[in-house]
């Protein structure tokens, strides 16, 4: 009988996280992407920022960015009580 290999690498945290793509969304879509807080920063980018669950969650936020064909650049998990971009 053929077992899964167990996963490797990190494991998953809770907590804040900002998702980082390219181009400006309009503030109409923080709903859409579960409520996070969206920040327009002056390089071009958007940050979605706030609370994700777990990594169900996470995937889900993932694949609307990856629907709405938006590129992606970057995804950090922060303290909870920091914020990397600037308002």
């Amino acid at each position: 009988m053929n077992q899964a290999p167990a996963p490797t690498g990190g494991s998953y945290q809770a907590g804040q996280y900002e998702i980082r793509i390219e181009g400006h969304l309009d503030t109409r879509w923080a709903a859409w992407f579960d409520g996070l807080a969206l920040t327009h920063e002056t390089e071009g980018t958007t940050v979605l920022h706030g609370p994700v669950v777990d990594q169900a969650a996470l995937h889900g936020l993932l694949q609307k960015v990856r629907d709405l064909g938006l590129p992606l650049v970057s995804v950090i998990h922060v303290a909870p009580d920091s914020h990397r971009s600037t308002p």
